[in-house]
């Protein structure tokens, strides 16, 4: 009996261990299966977390503050998370070779406040999984707590009710939650559930979001970028469409087209344009001066009319003029633009660890947008002009490009416009063959004015400086635009339709009429005595009858005030006074 006790006992306890090594296989495998971040695996979540954005960039475009055509979120984050999923060369990479690999396209790519914001954010992922092939949820937790820190660094004055508090809160409560059963499913799950409650919670942060009644734009991207994230690893199918071959040529610096590179051969450009019969008449349209056109700004023309459709084919350095002029009679159905450059892989790598040769001590890199606005700020001193501004704000690339081809030893660099400030300074921070000065110009008013007053005999660099930050000091600008909703900002009650006339981040008045709304601006604008001059970019919306109205108001308001009119064919905004 003793021994048929024994037997028994060994028995079970053999059984018992072979079913805890089966069951620890079993979670072995589920493990390696969900609960492992790999980089095959993170590659998956970006190109998701990518695709869901994407798909939700006009809605996030729509929580604008002010009711104004300009919401650019969207798309901004939209396209700094496309130039991280096209960093991914699509080979086998571990998870820290994949993070840093979409790091550097991010970071490249990045776009407005809130894309710099993001590409920091992943930067800090990148390092917090430096030299891993794997990650499990402790790893990632700490990864994601070193992308909040490095995210909240970019920001000189973190404000909370951000696209920063939605991604801290929503770490914070994951790692908070992570324990023995923790994998990476249950990490991003939490992170995404906490996102929504946090992003819900921004409008009691941040005072002008509960008054506009939206919630934070940032917060909304990065909330769609999780869930795009935690979609894939609940082995849910998110389709998406890879960026063109141009787009992942740059961001993964394929074809030998990097930071450093020329532009040569210019742009391919195909373009598909439905005439409009409220911009032109489509009968008798003119495909002689559209001809004229292209020939002035590229070759290998073809061009021919169909219908009420245009189609055209040409070889140009500035597709962008192409793509402005064919706006003037119709709208797009397809446009396709290719670098040509980087089928030209020899020359390019060859001028790649080229360092530019410095031609002079000072330089200046300016952003707008409008070709007489364009004009304008080259023959105040601009040596370039980055084509850019609200609803099209240029990324760090374009700012590192245009940082070489200034060739100079101390480049300033104005973005006249908040939100491409961080951009620029990113770029600035990752150019190393020039002392670059980003000036915080936060409108086309200042700087306008900071150039105007560009001096650079002192020879002093700092002192330079100073003396462009003091000349914009006093500078208020104006924009005229149309409300696109329904709002009260500030103690003004908007209506879809009305005219709007902000004065910084105010909304001086919203009206019907939109020679009573200039009239209002420009009597707040010169309600100060001091001030004497005003000048007018008129937009491309601009009309010629509240141009003269505009222009009679301010000479019968200023007594021996000047103004200046500019064609600057700008966008979103018909009117842009810069008040001196």
């Amino acid at each position: 009996m003793k021994e048929s006790a024994e037997m028994r006992q060994r028995y079970l306890t053999t059984v018992k261990g072979i079913l805890a090594m089966e069951k620890t296989a079993v979670e072995s495998e589920l493990k390696n299966k969900t609960g492992i971040l790999d980089g095959k695996l993170f590659a998956k979540i970006i190109t998701a977390g990518a695709a869901n954005i994407r798909a939700n960039a006009e809605m996030i475009n729509a929580l604008n503050v002010f009711p104004v055509p300009d919401g650019d979120t969207g798309s901004n984050m939209s396209m700094t998370m496309d130039n991280g999923a096209a960093a991914l060369s699509g080979e086998e990479l571990t998870l820290f070779e994949a993070a840093e690999a979409v790091s550097q396209g991010m970071l490249m790519g990045a776009r407005g406040n809130s894309g710099v914001i993001l590409s920091q954010f992943f930067y800090g992922v990148a390092r917090g999984l430096e030299g891993m092939t794997e990650a499990d949820a402790v790893q990632i937790g700490r990864a994601m707590k070193e992308g909040v820190k490095r995210a909240y660094s970019a920001v000189m004055k973190p404000a909370e009710g951000t696209i920063l508090t939605v991604a801290r809160e929503s770490v914070e409560y994951a790692v908070a939650n992570i324990n023995e059963n923790s994998d990476a499913i249950s990490v991003f799950s939490d992170m995404t559930e906490e996102a929504e409650r946090s992003l819900e919670r921004t409008p009691e942060l941040l005072p002008i979001l509960k008054e506009a009644g939206v919630v934070d734009s940032g917060g909304m991207g990065l909330l769609k970028i999780m869930e795009g994230m935690t979609a894939v690893l609940e082995g849910k199918s998110v389709t998406y469409e890879a960026p063109s071959a141009m787009q992942k040529s740059t961001a993964a610096k394929a074809g030998g087209f990097g930071v450093d590179s020329e532009m040569t051969y210019g742009y391919c450009t195909e373009l598909l344009l439905q005439l409009q019969n409220s911009k032109t008449d489509v009968i008798n349209f003119d495909m002689d001066n559209l001809n004229a056109f292209l020939a002035s700004v590229g070759n290998s023309i073809v061009s021919f009319m169909n219908g009420s459709i245009v189609k055209i084919h040409v070889h140009t350095l500035t597709p962008e003029k192409v793509l402005e002029f064919c706006r003037r009679y119709g709208e797009f159905l397809t446009v396709k633009i290719e670098n040509m450059s980087v089928q030209h892989t020899g020359l390019e790598e060859e001028k790649k660890d080229e360092k530019p040769v410095i031609e002079k001590e000072f330089g200046i890199v300016a952003v707008c947008s409008g070709e007489g606005m364009k004009e304008t700020f080259e023959g105040i001193g601009a040596d370039v002009v980055i084509d850019g501004g609200q609803t099209n704000n240029p990324s760090a690339g374009d700012f590192l490009q245009a940082f070489k081809n200034v060739s100079a030893e101390h480049i300033f660099v104005f973005p006249n416009n908040s939100n491409i400030i961080l951009a620029a300074k990113q770029a600035a921070d990752m150019y190393k063959d020039a002392d670059v000065r980003v000036i915080e110009s936060k409108s086309i008013g200042a700087g306008y004015v900071g150039i105007s007053s560009f001096d650079t005999s002192s020879g002093d660099t700092d002192e330079i400086e100073a003396e462009i930050n003091d000349s914009m000091a006093e500078v208020e600008t104006a924009n005229i635009s149309v409300a696109v909703r329904d709002a009260a900002i500030n103690g003004v009650n908007i209506r879809k339709g009305d005219i709007m006339g902000l004065i910084g981040k105010l909304v001086a008045i919203s009206t019907p009429d939109i020679k009573k709304a200039i009239a209002g601006v420009i009597d707040k604008l010169f309600s100060n005595v001091k001030r004497f001059m005003l000048t007018v970019f008129c937009g491309a919306e601009a009309d010629a009858s509240v141009t003269e109205f505009l222009k009679n108001y301010f000479k019968e308001k200023v007594a021996n005030g000047e103004i200046y009119l500019i064609n600057g064919g700008q966008s979103v905004y018909p009117y842009i006074l810069v008040a001196e």
